[in-house]
């Protein structure tokens, strides 16, 4: 995936506000949740490495 972070949290946001305002039909549904959800899987990866390796520099 090539976001950064910041552009993956602005998808993920859209895709709520789109959900939350019955905008998306039933035919973009599965594939706004699957997009969702890599999304998600994506930032999670992201502040796990950015932990790692900000404790790396506070280690030794």
């Amino acid at each position: 995936m090539n976001l950064t972070y910041e552009e993956a949290i602005q998808e993920l946001q859209e895709t709520v506000t789109q959900l939350q305002e019955n905008e998306v039909n039933i035919d973009e549904l599965s594939a706004k949740v699957k997009r969702a959800a890599q999304l998600i899987a994506y930032c999670r990866e992201k502040l796990r490495a950015t932990e790692a390796e900000i404790g790396g520099l506070f280690e030794g």
